[in-house]
């Protein structure tokens, strides 16, 4: 009998010990490089560290897991964090607020159009690709009707992954160093410090955000835990403090996801939608910058807290870099979900305008 008949078969456990052992190597990288952007002063260190680091080593090659519903449950804990500030007469100043509220979302709309217009030609995609992979949207829900309408997913994925990855990088250095910090207290002194309470507050914002996902609005994990949470903070009902080791673990598990959208094979493919899409994500930042200034002038709002608000995309990124700085991360928030509202209501109906601009490009004519 040959020698290597007698090796033993592989255990069928080993793919899962690989696995974990990937799953936390990665996990304790993105701990220790968030650690080693706070000695260096980094804004947001906690979730650019783990960003930079390990998507740095996914383009390199390097084998990562990121955890199964990890990215979820820190989107829940930043919906709650955010959620407990919340009081009646935030909730009346963002209704005095709401109609800057539309208008800022009409801008952002204007700017995702003409990027749409600059992005075709630049990155030689077609017409409609363009359009749902410079839009202001989530980026599954617009690569899915970007696919109804014959739209190439993977540019449109790509366009989206770095757009918000480079909103997430830029605009937090930006705040940091030109913003004004403000004096909003991060955290309730009257709040509880009751981990009872703090586990029910987890579990009603994670139902809340179950609850919206069947829905078609994007980000449902945020939003869904947020609405719940403002609610009882506003009603007095329940007032409880997040720790700040959640929030950490909350950015760490954000932090690593981003990092994952960084994959080589899709830079490989496609290199000039990839520069592109790098370039647009810059002009929509610096748009957000200049429409900051205008709506500063109209609103009396803090400059940091108008750009925040105007960032395209990354709510979740946004809101925390608005703690961060002390700004208002509740009005950041109210702007954020009155432009996702209104950017999921009428996606379909700006692209007819869309089409009807560069209607000799379709067969039709809308």
């Amino acid at each position: 009998m040959a020698a290597d008949s007698k090796a033993p078969a592989p255990s069928p456990r080993a793919p899962w010990r690989v696995a974990w052992l990937r799953l936390i190597g990665t996990y304790a990288v993105a701990a220790t490089a968030g650690y080693a952007a706070t000695l260096l002063h980094i804004p947001l260190p906690w979730m650019l560290g783990p960003l930079f680091v390990c998507g740095l080593l996914n383009v390199s090659g390097v084998p990562l897991q990121a955890g199964w519903h990890l990215r979820e449950i820190g989107q829940v804990i930043v919906g709650l964090a955010i959620g407990m500030r919340f009081t009646p007469h935030l909730l009346l100043v963002s209704l005095e607020l709401l109609p800057a509220m539309l208008v800022a979302t009409l801008y952002i709309i204007l700017a995702t159009f003409i990027g749409a217009l600059i992005m075709r030609p630049l990155a030689r995609i077609d017409p409609t690709t363009a359009f749902f992979a410079t839009a202001a949207g989530g980026m599954a829900d617009m690569a899915v009707v970007a696919a109804a309408r014959g739209g190439d997913t993977n540019a449109v994925s790509i366009v989206h992954a770095l757009r918000v990855t480079t909103v997430v990088s830029i605009v937090p250095f930006m705040v940091f160093a030109f913003g004004e910090a403000g004096n909003v207290n991060t955290v309730d002194p009257a709040a509880s410090h009751d981990l009872l309470l703090l586990g029910l507050g987890l579990v009603i914002a994670y139902l809340g955000a179950q609850a919206l996902r069947p829905t078609i609005i994007p980000n449902p994990w945020l939003l869904g835990s947020l609405l719940p949470s403002a609610a009882l903070g506003a009603s007095g009902l329940l007032n409880v403090a997040v720790p700040g080791i959640l929030i950490i673990a909350a950015q760490i598990m954000i932090g690593v996801w981003l990092s994952m959208r960084f994959r080589r094979d899709l830079f490989v493919r496609l290199p000039r939608v990839a520069a592109s899409g790098l370039l647009i994500g810059v002009l929509l930042i610096a748009a957000a910058a200049v429409g900051a200034e205008g709506l500063s002038l109209a609103t009396g709002l803090p400059l940091t807290t108008s750009f925040l608000a105007l960032a395209p995309a990354a709510i979740t990124e946004m809101v925390l870099t608005a703690k961060a700085m002390h700004a208002d991360a509740e009005l950041v928030t109210a702007f954020h979900i009155v432009r996702i509202a209104v950017i999921s209501s009428t996606i379909l109906i700006v692209f007819r305008v869309y089409r009807f601009v560069l209607r000799s490009h379709y067969e039709s004519g809308v």
